[in-house]
């Protein structure tokens, strides 16, 4: 069953049962109220009765007010303290059937009569000849029971009538509800057949969950699209950056395997530029890895971290290793909650970048502002162009391929610091001046609202 057929039957029943619940609510209050008002009336005609036997002295005198306070459809009995009926007086033939009577915990009985309801009461009074006796009435329903049967069928025919808008409305909800989710549908099985990212038409102002939804699908086909094509770009980078290496690793092979045996020089030579594409290639592919490694949140871990200690490890490892000279100015100690790790990783790479492309010493400078610690790593190099500068975080972004190809860059190492300082909540900035060198700023919020 649809979703659309659904919502029509199930919101069409409940009115239906609703409908039918408060009408038979409203049935039985007025059956029960019409009964009261019945036993109501006749008791108020007992009592009159009672204070007119009260004044007679003659039972003939008696018997006349009888008959001028007989209901109409009724009849009314006067009964001896043995039980025995002293006088009846009816208003029409065939009543002179004997009604049961209420006992003394009851107001008035009720049974059925040829169709109807038969009502009684019974109050005592005092008989002219002065003996206490009981004044049983009764009345036939007859016109309660026609005022009930009239409240039935207008009852049914407002139940009838009511239907009509109710189902119109069910159906018109069910086509508001559903038709959202068909575009979505209808949208979705486009994208699927056509291998494209199709969106559907949302209201601009539509606050509304159904808007919401559509507006939702859009950015998540946006988002799909954006990412799809991300991964084409990094499928088609990475297929070119490693053919490259591979194509010159194939040409010195073939040399070697020509030649090399004989030439110990071009033997040396073709050795050494596979060892260098090979290991250009394993850098570029363990900077990938940690590209993929670096897009789960889950993997950083906030503590308090000493940023002095932990830059000052950075330097150390990067100047002993390439025998470089770096200069640090920073406080003594100076804290922030960060995640260790992956700070010093970003401190490595910004680090190894300047050394690659600057033979002078390379200067960092820590520094606490207000709610901010800022790291700023500084070379002395030949400097960026400004125009390449807002794409330095791409992946296989390179400003100099000749010089990208001499240090054995891979265009990877800034998307990486990129990925990690978005993990750790910081910003990266870069300042760059063609033959003045470059200075790289992460700016590390010290104590994170939300980690």
């Amino acid at each position: 069953m649809k979703l659309k057929t659904k919502i029509h039957f199930l919101s069409t029943l409940m009115m239906l049962i609703l409908l039918i619940l408060s009408n038979l609510g409203i049935y039985f209050t007025f059956d029960k109220r019409l009964h009261h008002t019945e036993y109501t009336q006749l008791l108020g005609s007992a009592k009159e009765l009672t204070v007119a036997l009260s004044k007679m002295t003659d039972e003939e005198e008696a018997e006349i007010v009888l008959r001028a306070y007989v209901p109409p459809n009724g009849a009314l009995r006067v009964a001896g303290a043995d039980g025995d009926d002293i006088l009846t007086v009816q208003s029409m033939e065939g009543y002179d059937k004997k009604f049961p009577v209420p006992t003394k915990d009851e107001a008035f009985t009720i049974v059925p009569y040829e169709g109807y309801e038969a009502l009684s009461i019974a109050i005592p009074t005092i008989w002219p000849t002065g003996e206490v006796v009981q004044l049983q009435m009764t009345q036939v329903l007859t016109d309660l029971k026609a005022n009930l049967g009239l409240l039935r069928v207008v009852m049914v025919g407002i139940t009838l009538l009511a239907m009509i808008p109710i189902i119109i409305s069910s159906m018109t909800l069910g086509r508001i509800v559903t038709q959202p989710i068909e575009k979505l549908i209808l949208a979705m099985t486009a994208s699927r057949r056509s291998g494209t990212f199709q969106q559907i038409a949302v209201p601009e102002n539509g606050k509304d969950e159904l808007a919401q939804m559509g507006q939702t699908f859009n950015e998540l086909m946006i988002q799909l699209e954006q990412n799809y094509t991300k991964q084409e770009k990094f499928v088609s980078d990475a297929s070119h950056e490693l053919k490259t290496p591979i194509t010159v690793i194939d040409s010195y092979a073939r040399l070697l395997q020509r030649r090399g045996m004989d030439k110990p020089e071009i033997a040396e030579e073709a050795l050494t530029a596979i060892r260098s594409e090979t290991k250009r290639m394993t850098e570029m592919i363990e900077q990938m890895l940690n590209l993929a490694r670096n897009n789960e949140p889950a993997s950083y871990l906030f503590e308090p971290a000493d940023i002095r200690s932990l830059t000052g490890e950075a330097i150390h490892m990067i100047s002993r290793a390439y025998n470089r000279p770096i200069r640090l100015t920073a406080p003594s100690r100076l804290e922030a909650t960060t995640d260790s790790a992956h700070l010093k990783q970003l401190i490595l790479i910004l680090l190894d970048n300047a050394r690659k492309y600057s033979e002078q010493p390379i200067d960092v400078t820590i520094a606490e502002e207000e709610t901010v610690v800022r790291i700023s790593i500084r070379d002395h190099g030949k400097g960026i162009p400004a125009k390449d500068i807002p794409f330095l975080f791409d992946r296989f972004y390179r400003v100099d391929e000749d010089r990208n190809r001499k240090t054995g860059g891979t265009g990877l190492g800034l998307a990486i610091a990129n990925e990690i300082a978005i993990g750790l909540g910081a910003k990266l900035d870069i300042e760059s001046e063609e033959g003045d060198g470059t200075e790289v700023t992460i700016r590390i919020v010290k104590h994170p609202a939300s980690q």
